[in-house]
């Protein structure tokens, strides 16, 4: 088995569906004005991020998947604030490639409202 490198990913109830309706294994394409996808690094800074879906939308979840770390290392991680908020930057124009190297299921670790 290749190594691979774990993201989490917070998302509203919309997004979540999608990626339900795909069998936990894709990402939906960005809207419009989305042109960046952008997991990060750690379960504490998903769960940050979170709280403005929960705001927002009233619910949210923080999601955790893996990917094939020689894809992952395509993108450089990018620390954006403190030293703990560290994702990656993926172009949507590569969302399908990235949906193409996720190993496994995409999986709710936390569901918050």
């Amino acid at each position: 088995m290749r190594p691979t490198v774990t993201m989490y990913r917070p998302c509203g109830q919309k997004e979540w569906d999608l990626v339900v309706a795909s069998g936990c294994k894709r990402w939906p394409p960005r809207l419009p004005d989305q042109s960046i996808f952008y997991p990060v690094t750690n379960v504490e800074y998903a769960h940050e991020v979170n709280r403005w879906n929960v705001k927002e939308f009233g619910k949210g979840y923080v999601t955790k998947f893996e990917v094939d770390a020689e894809f992952a290392s395509r993108y450089p991680l990018q620390t954006v604030g403190t030293k703990n908020h560290t994702e990656w930057w993926i172009p949507a124009e590569d969302l399908e490639d990235l949906n193409d190297h996720i190993v496994g299921l995409i999986e709710v670790v936390a569901e918050e409202s």
